[in-house]
C-alpha cells in the first residue's frame, strides 16, 4: 500500500511539474512590418516570409517561445510595442541613439549597408551630396536611410514615402531620380522584372551615428530579462549553424557582417 502511494505521489509530482513547465513556456508576439523584402514580407496568400521572419522563428525555437507574429505599419511600429500590441519588434529595425530613447533593444543580428538606385539611362554618376544636387531622391520615412539622406541630401528634393514599395512605383514611372535603401532591398528588387528599370549607383559608407550598429530587436523598455534571453539565442544560432542556414537561403555572404 505504502509503494503504491509512494507511486502515486510520484506521478502526481511529475505531472504538477510537466503542468507547470507548460504554463510557464514563454509566449510572444512579434511585431514586423511585412514590406520590406527580402527581410520581410506578406504574400498575397497572407504568409509572412523573409529573412527577419526566418530569424525570428529560429530564436523562438532557441528560446522555446510560443510566437505569434503581428503585422504593423512602420510609422506606427514603435508605439504599438510600446502600448502593448506585440513583445518585441523583429523588422530590420537598426539600432540607433534616437530609438533608444522610446525602446531597447538586443544585440545586433545583422548589419548591411545602405545604397543608392537610380533610373539605367541616368546621367547621376556618384551618391555625393554634389551627384545628387537638384535631383529628386525617394527614401522610406522614419528610417535610417531618410535620416541620412534628410541630412546628406541637403540639395536634393528628399520625398519620404510609407513604404519602399511606393517610392519603388515612383522611381519606375519617372517621378524619382534616385532613391535610397538598404543595398540588399535594392539589389532584391533590382533582379526582378520591376527592378529592371534601375541600377546600383553606388554604395554608402554607413555614418554610426545615424545608421547605427545594426539591426537589432527592439523591446519595450526596462525589459532586460527579455533582451538577454534574444540575445543567447542569437548568440547560440550563429554558433550552432542555424544562423548561417537561414543567411545561405537569402545572401551569398554574411549578412551578420563584422
Amino acid at each position: 500500500m505504502r509503494i503504491a502511494m509512494r507511486i502515486a505521489l510520484a506521478a502526481s509530482t511529475i505531472a504538477l511539474a510537466i503542468g507547470s513547465a507548460q504554463a510557464q513556456q514563454l509566449k510572444l508576439k512579434i511585431g514586423t512590418e511585412g514590406a520590406y523584402p527580402p527581410f520581410n514580407n506578406l504574400t498575397s496568400d497572407g504568409k509572412l516570409e523573409g529573412f527577419d521572419i526566418d530569424i525570428a522563428r529560429a530564436l523562438c525555437e532557441e528560446m522555446k517561445a510560443e510566437c505569434e507574429f503581428v503585422t504593423q505599419d512602420w510609422d506606427g511600429i514603435i508605439p504599438a510595442l510600446q502600448a502593448g500590441k506585440f513583445d518585441a519588434i523583429i523588422a530590420s529595425m537598426s539600432i540607433t541613439d534616437e530609438r533608444k530613447k522610446q525602446v531597447d533593444f538586443t544585440n545586433k543580428y545583422y548589419n548591411t549597408p545602405p545604397a543608392i538606385a537610380v533610373p539605367k539611362n541616368s546621367d547621376i554618376n556618384g551618391i555625393t551630396k554634389e551627384d545628387l544636387a537638384g535631383k529628386s531622391v525617394g527614401v522610406q520615412g522614419s528610417t535610417t536611410h531618410s535620416n541620412y539622406s534628410e541630412t546628406t541630401y541637403t540639395d536634393s528634393d528628399v520625398k519620404l514615402y510609407p513604404t519602399a514599395e511606393e517610392y519603388k512605383l515612383d522611381i519606375i514611372n519617372g517621378r524619382l531620380d534616385a532613391v535610397n535603401d538598404d543595398i540588399i532591398v535594392l539589389q532584391e528588387w533590382l533582379a526582378t522584372p520591376e527592378g529592371e528599370c534601375c541600377k546600383i549607383a553606388g554604395a554608402i559608407t554607413p555614418v554610426e551615428t545615424i545608421h547605427g550598429p545594426g539591426a537589432g530587436i527592439a523591446i519595450r523598455k526596462g525589459e532586460a530579462e527579455l533582451a538577454e534571453k534574444f540575445n543567447t539565442a542569437i548568440d547560440a544560432i550563429r554558433a550552432n549553424g542555424k544562423y548561417k542556414e537561414i543567411n545561405d537561403k537569402y545572401f551569398d555572404f554574411d549578412a551578420y557582417g563584422s
